[in-house]
């Protein structure tokens, strides 16, 4: 019996064979939904390497994004302390909520005073950038910077990555933090202006790093 099997065999299905599963953005760890599992779905879900769920409602097995496309492809799974709820590290496609949201948990019941929201910040700025950009409000900088395109904006990206080694070259440890904010706000401004969500760049760079681990293992 595989360490899977075993772990399988560890889960406390409830009375109706159903147990909890928590699906996240593998990347950013932002909770995408939650759904139920029977012993079936999880199976499908192991042998296709996609979210499969079990729907109370219609009493049937579903794949995620069967019919809008917006999959999630597994990238991990885990069992909680008490055994009775699953975590699923997804690759999600497009929106993960019916609603066109990216998550499910978009809906504030109550948040601490002066409290920021719960989205990962630079997934607010890139949302903030992407309406600059769209309605081009009167008096915003970097609405009248997207308007004078792309030479403009790779300028200010060069201009604050110079500024940015230089507080690094004179070991100002508040103008390195300073600058760096620059720098990323500009690229960020920059993926915004070429359509390219920042989490590509995650994706990418995630991907590097499981390249050079298996160069790794090979040369061991």
């Amino acid at each position: 019996m595989s360490s899977t099997d075993k772990t399988i065999k560890n889960i406390r299905f409830d009375s109706n064979g159903l147990v909890p599963v928590v699906a996240v953005d593998h990347l950013t760890g932002k909770v995408l939904m939650v759904a139920y599992a029977n012993e079936e779905a999880l199976n499908k879900t192991l042998e296709t390497g996609f979210a499969h769920y079990w729907s109370r409602s219609r009493k049937k097995l579903w794949k995620k994004g069967e019919a809008s496309g917006h999959v999630q492809k597994i990238v991990g799974i885990k069992l909680d302390c008490d055994g009775d709820t699953l975590l699923y590290e997804v690759e999600q496609t497009g929106p993960a909520c019916h609603t066109g949201n990216s998550t499910c948990f978009f809906t504030d019941i109550y948040r601490r005073e002066n409290e920021p929201p719960g989205t990962p910040f630079l997934e607010v700025l890139e949302e903030l950038l992407r309406q600059r950009k769209q309605t081009k409000p009167e008096g915003s900088y970097t609405a009248r910077l997207f308007q004078k395109g792309r030479e403009a904006i790779s300028a200010k990206v060069v201009e604050e990555s110079e500024e940015f080694t230089e507080a690094l070259s004179q070991g100002n440890r508040d103008g390195i933090i300073w600058e760096a904010a620059d720098v990323l706000f500009f690229i960020l401004m920059a993926l915004v202006w070429a359509d390219i969500p920042f989490n590509e760049v995650l994706k990418h760079l995630k991907s590097r790093y499981g390249r050079r681990k298996e160069s790794s293992k090979k040369e061991n």
